[in-house]
């Protein structure tokens, strides 16, 4: 009958195809707009690129330069006023229900598009059919979902449309910088959010993906799954694509001792691991020590007490900065593994311009971490005596 489309498919055949029409839009998006266009972390062949543009024109009527200009003006002014979507500003709840708004009000920025848009396509298509009728391409998806599926074919539409909307502009926009975890402290406030992998593509991994933007995989844990970078390695496989940058590798050369210039550099490029490493190692066992000395009376200023000792400063709120401290007067050792935490930061911070100032100010830091009586604190400064840019056999060399 009409009413079913030519394909004339079950409930159960529908659902399965909205699944991977869907799925087609998300590797779409994390593949091509956001790791490619937006942060050049890979290459793709032409061919690929324009099945992704065309793909995107059909189903979300997003224009390339656009989403990618937004995109990197988040990266550039995240948790500010000026970010066009941080629900630290504009409210979680605002960026949940109105992110796709919010994406359509920031695409009418010109100067956001003049600054952040740049080495997008300019081609013929694109000024004469995909910027010019931007409409147009979902207009003749629904025409294609009610001929494939007849009256099913609305609701395939409305699930195409709102895909993007919710899952990209609510949850990862919203979601991904107020709940979920952190494996680093990065300077905004992203979060990985666990298990939505195969819905957002690997997106949910924004932590992650704040803390190294121009890697083109976005899992670092052995047990996170990166949806989008299988698309990649298999796209890569067929020669359809090429990997430019991930995130780095930490090297460890074990038994060296000594700091030189290639210390200095690996602790430089590994130092939001070497930071993560010190939460676990030094900041966890001391809190652990610190719970059962302290008695009963002030015991409570000491829940949640890791997460406070390793959260990046200018994220903590009045309240929760108030609380350290008070925790702080009541531990001497805390206090002193949290002002050489800072310490450390400040290092790269401060000297990232000149090897030798790093080298200099990182040996001193060893040298009084050594001198603390901590134990735990001695041994992470001798395991950044280990760090090198080379793994062992290549250092050893």
């Amino acid at each position: 009958m009409w009413y079913e489309g030519l394909l004339q498919l079950s409930g159960w055949q529908v659902l399965a195809v909205i699944l991977v029409l869907t799925h087609i839009t998300i590797v779409s998006v994390t593949v091509y707009l956001h790791r490619y266009s937006a942060h050049r972390a890979l290459e793709l062949h032409p061919a690929l690129k324009h099945f992704f543009r065309f793909w995107l024109w059909l189903t979300t009527s997003m224009n390339t330069r656009e989403w990618t200009a937004i995109h990197r003006k988040h990266h550039a002014k995240c948790e500010t006023p000026d970010d066009p979507h941080s629900p630290i500003h504009k409210g979680l709840a605002t960026v949940l229900r109105k992110g796709a708004e919010l994406y359509m009000e920031e695409s009418k920025n010109e100067e956001t598009l003049r600054i952040y848009g740049k080495n997008c396509p300019d081609d013929w298509i694109e000024r004469n059919l995909y910027s010019r009728f931007p409409i147009g391409g979902v207009t003749l998806m629904a025409i294609i979902d009610l001929a494939l599926f007849g009256v099913l074919g609305m609701t395939v539409w409305a699930v195409q449309m709102m895909w993007i909307p919710v899952f990209a502009a609510g949850v990862i926009n919203g979601l991904g910088h107020a709940v979920g975890y952190r494996n680093f402290e990065c300077k905004d406030a992203a979060t990985n959010l666990m298990p939505w992998g195969i819905l957002i593509g690997g997106e949910e991994l924004h932590n992650n993906h704040h803390t190294y933007p121009n890697s083109a995989k976005l899992s670092v844990k052995p047990w996170e799954f990166d949806l989008g970078w299988f698309w990649i390695r298999l796209f890569s496989l067929l020669g359809l694509a090429q990997v430019r940058r991930t995130a780095p590798i930490a090297h460890r050369v074990e038994g060296k001792k000594t700091l030189d210039m290639d210390t200095a550099m690996a602790v430089l490029n590994n130092r939001f691991q070497i930071m993560a490493q010190y939460r676990k190692l030094v900041i966890k066992p001391l809190v652990q020590q610190e719970m059962q000395r302290v008695d009963d009376s002030v015991r409570h200023l000491f829940r949640r007490a890791k997460s406070l000792l390793s959260r990046e400063t200018s994220l903590l709120d009045e309240s929760n900065a108030a609380r350290l401290q008070k925790m702080l007067a009541h531990s001497q050792a805390l206090k002193l593994i949290y002002e050489k935490r800072l310490a450390l930061q400040q290092i790269w911070g401060r000297t990232s311009a000149n090897g030798h100032d790093m080298l200099q100010a990182l040996g001193e830091w060893c040298q009084q971490a050594e001198a603390s009586g901590i134990k735990a604190l001695q041994d992470f400064a001798a395991s950044l005596r280990t760090y090198s840019l080379q793994p062992a056999a290549a250092a050893c060399r």
